[in-house]
């Protein structure tokens, strides 16, 4: 067995990810190194998945619970968040389960899909609660896994870029998810993918601007709601 297939079949999701960024790398990009680094990378995701049973029918699940909730029309998000959880269970390392927090955040990732029979303001609930409560169970029961950590930021972003760009109508917020989100994403990927190697996403305890945009539109939304509820209200009473 060569040294890249030792790595490709090694518990180290890391070197793995390395050692195929490596290889499309020393391929110059080239479409058979890109057709390489596509099949190695599905059959180590395959792999990976099949050691994981439970974790498998844990996200199975999930996805199906928030299926049945969005209808025919959230299928699609369905299937690509169902997609992206299972290609990616060789991050959780020593797990063969989900555990209670990345179930969190897989279910968050998901919630775009019902968001149109949930309502924004259950929505944002939703999704504020989740993400507080995920990094919360995984450090109290001792279960951080880079699928978490990095799962939590990907299912964020794709959560409240689809909500601003959907319910958002003002260009400074949908500029302000898009720099807070999308924009380290795309950045820690090209360069990822220009080096060779995996990069990581700046992070810091006291400077976190996703948080903080996150809490802004979610207590934006939360307060209109608030606000419009009290109006109501008011006419009723009046009436």
């Amino acid at each position: 067995m060569t040294r890249r297939a030792r790595v490709l079949a090694g518990r180290d999701s890391r070197a793995a990810t390395n050692e195929l960024l490596a290889g499309l790398q020393r391929g110059g990009f080239a479409p058979r190194a890109l057709g390489g680094f596509i099949a190695d990378a599905t059959l180590r995701s395959w792999r990976e998945a099949r050691k994981r049973p439970r974790a498998v029918v844990e996200a199975t699940a999930v996805h199906v619970a928030v299926g049945a909730l969005a209808g025919r029309r959230g299928l699609p998000w369905i299937v690509t968040s169902w997609l992206m959880a299972v290609t990616h269970f060789g991050m959780l390392e020593g797990r063969r389960d989900l555990g209670a927090a990345n179930v969190l955040t897989v279910a968050r990732g998901a919630l775009p899909a019902a968001g149109h029979r949930l309502g924004s303001p259950a929505t944002v609930a939703l999704a504020l609660a989740t993400d507080f409560a995920d990094g919360k169970l995984a450090r109290g029961t001792a279960s951080v896994t880079r699928f978490g950590a990095q799962g939590d930021f990907l299912a964020d972003t794709a959560l409240w870029t689809w909500f601003v760009l959907r319910h958002e109508r003002s260009a400074a917020w949908r500029v302000a998810t898009f720099a807070a989100w999308a924009a380290p994403v795309l950045g820690v990927t090209a360069v990822s993918f220009a080096r060779g190697g995996m990069v990581d996403l700046p992070r810091s305890r006291w400077f976190r601007p996703a948080a903080a945009v996150e809490v802004l539109i979610g207590g934006r939304v939360l307060w209109r709601w608030w606000a419009s509820r009290r109006v109501s209200g008011h006419l009723i009473r009046r009436a």
